[in-house]
């Protein structure tokens, strides 16, 4: 009988932490095949930059593979199950925009500019502007 209760238990636990996963849509690895651009992101809890540690614990950056320049998250406003507002600098701090950041379904996401500086990013040693709209997938 215990063993029934116990077994019980340990599903019920199982079925709640997947739930808390499942609530979490601005958390995980996103990726423009297009472009070959990248977002890394934990809205909830905030992540390390590679290699700009300087700048401690941020909600997430936007990257390009294979390449070291990254345009930083540095605040998340009004988000909810479907939405967040950002705000993004590029790791020089020369350039910034707002943009949201919101889910299409399970695995497609939109990142729309809504103003300030045009996203760039490096590509064959030239800045490559990327459009105000760019949709991601989540890996």
């Amino acid at each position: 009988m215990k063993r029934i209760r116990f077994t019980a238990i340990l599903a019920m636990c199982s079925l709640l932490l997947h739930a808390q996963t499942a609530s979490s849509p601005f958390k995980g690895y996103f990726y423009n095949k297009e472009y070959n651009v990248y977002l890394r992101i934990n809205f909830y809890d905030n992540i390390m930059v590679p290699e700009h540690e300087i700048f401690g614990n941020l909600p997430g950056y936007i990257g390009k593979e294979g390449n070291s320049f990254f345009w930083l998250i540095t605040e998340v406003k009004g988000i909810n199950e479907k939405q967040a507002n950002i705000n993004v600098v590029n790791d020089y701090g020369s350039e910034d925009f707002t943009a949201t950041f919101s889910m299409e379904n399970d695995s497609t996401y939109i990142l729309k500019q809504e103003s300030g500086s045009i996203l760039k990013v490096p590509n064959k040693g030239k800045w490559q502007k990327l459009p105000k709209i760019v949709k991601f997938i989540k890996h």
